[in-house]
């Protein structure tokens, strides 16, 4: 059995997390549904996310509509109250170093673009459907492998702008000093957030409601901790009508 919560990772974070995982453990025993004593933070996120034994994971709206969508059981969305964001819903933030004078988003046309991964929804596909609408897309490119890590490469000069997760953005703001160096070029527009996943034929509706009661149980502190105000249920075909950057978006990019 495997449980893996990976897709938010800040050391101060990890306490919540596992308090969190316990009520959700303790929740669905009481429903009769094995799950590990404790969440796997070591294992790649991939092998969790298609294990058959995959108990709960988290993964990024645009590998579930690439390839989990038909491989996994869609349970809920965590919804972390964003501002002007529906509920479960996300956004990401475009970020330049402080001491940038451009002030709008077209005038980094040739700036050096960092982004975590080639898969990542906020911080590629949103990116791309944005400056899209602006008529361009960043000709110079470089893969970070973390939100964190591209925050780390605007701050210290090497890298000009990045599109970071709202989530992971408060976090920056909340956990590192990150942010002075760094500010809020614009927003993207919402789309769903990053879904809870199980393994194909789970059973949906219990392992939803047991996360729900842990949510309704989870100590105030932990819960602020972790930003989650509660689980909600999102379609499948919702994440599926969004678009996918084409392959020529990143084509050659290369890793920091």
């Amino acid at each position: 059995m495997i449980s893996s919560l990976r897709m938010y990772e800040f050391p101060e974070m990890q306490g919540a997390l596992n308090n969190y995982w316990n009520l959700i453990h303790n929740e669905l025993s009481d429903c009769g549904i094995q799950s590990p004593v404790s969440l796997d933070m070591t294992l790649n996120e991939q092998q969790a996310w298609l294990s058959p034994n995959l108990v709960l994971a988290q993964t990024c709206g645009m590998p579930y509509r690439k390839f989990l969508h038909k491989k996994v059981t869609l349970i809920g969305t965590p919804d972390f109250n964003l501002n002007d964001c529906p509920e479960g819903y996300y956004n990401s933030v475009f970020i330049s170093n402080i001491n940038d004078n451009r002030k709008c988003l077209t005038d980094f046309k040739n700036a050096l673009f960092t982004y975590n991964m080639a898969n990542s929804q906020s911080g590629l596909a949103a990116a791309y459907s944005h400056t899209r609408k602006n008529d361009f897309w960043f000709k110079h490119r470089i893969i970070s492998k973390s939100h964190k890590k591209s925050c780390e490469m605007v701050a210290n000069g090497k890298a000009e702008i990045a599109c970071i997760d709202a989530i992971t953005w408060r976090y920056i703001e909340k956990y590192t000093s990150l942010n002075n160096c760094l500010k809020v070029i614009t927003k993207t527009d919402p789309t769903p957030g990053l879904p809870y996943i199980s393994s194909l034929g789970a059973n949906q509706s219990l392992v939803f409601r047991s996360i729900q009661i842990a949510l309704e149980k989870i100590d105030k502190n932990d819960k602020d901790i972790l930003g989650i105000k509660n689980l909600v249920w999102i379609d499948k075909c919702c994440y599926l009508k969004y678009s996918n950057p084409p392959s020529k978006a990143t084509a050659n990019d290369g890793f920091i």
